[in-house]
């Protein structure tokens, strides 16, 4: 495995990690979760930079419809992922508590919504990947891979919908309780959980899409050679 593809891994896996533990803010404390918050935007850019090459193919070649559909989701996430380092700075009591910006009610409505619209871009988007680059062939180890999934997202559409999930999707509740006695380890599970189902979403939208594609491809082809 090339040094380049191994640290991309790498940093994809750290922000993975990092994302439940983030949601998980009055569990984990405001100090670790600002740390964890900077290590994520630190990560986020590193990502950017291994990735440069796709962002200066946006103004070229066809934009079919697979292309424009990764293209929104990762512009969207991209916009998400600079709103909140931005209104964390504003909000920070701690590495950044200096800063004496203002405007803190904003903030943290900006912060509150672009963390959980995050959380399923960022999801959908691993699974943008997965479903591209998944293998067409079944076999005993993949199909066991896929009942799993299916499995974990099923719980995840109920941890979605128990703990309110859409509320803050849509503002309707603007403050986030976590009761502080609940159990870190079912909330971590929750968490990836919903990441799950939203990653297994993107898998099916990218993989049909694709299938798209290439079919008008194929079809292209057939033309041409009549």
């Amino acid at each position: 495995m090339k040094a380049k593809k191994l640290i991309k891994i790498i940093i994809d896996i750290a922000m993975l990690i990092l994302l439940p533990l983030l949601m998980a803010y009055s569990l984990i404390g405001e100090t670790a979760h600002e740390w964890f918050g900077f290590a994520m935007f630190a990560l986020f850019v590193l990502h950017h930079i291994i990735n440069f090459a796709w962002l200066k193919t946006l103004f070229k070649g066809r934009y079919s419809p697979y292309r424009i559909y990764i293209t929104i989701i990762n512009v969207l996430l991209l916009a998400i992922m600079l709103l909140l380092p931005v209104s964390g700075i504003i909000m920070s009591k701690h590495i950044f508590h200096f800063s004496g910006i203002g405007g803190l009610s904003i903030a943290r409505t900006i912060h509150l919504l672009a963390s959980y619209w995050g959380v399923i871009l960022m999801s959908v988007h691993v699974g943008n990947h997965a479903g591209t680059h998944s293998a067409e062939k079944k076999n005993n180890f993949t199909v066991i891979l896929l009942i799993f999934a299916i499995a974990v997202s099923i719980y995840g559409a109920y941890a979605f919908a128990d703990r309110d999930i859409p509320s803050y999707l849509f503002l309707k509740n603007q403050f986030v309780f976590l009761d502080p006695e609940q159990s870190r380890i079912l909330f971590m599970v929750d968490q990836a959980a919903i990441m799950c189902l939203f990653a297994c979403v993107g898998a099916v939208i990218s993989k049909g899409l694709k299938r798209l594609d290439n079919l008008k491809t194929k079809e292209k082809k057939d033309e041409q050679t009549k």
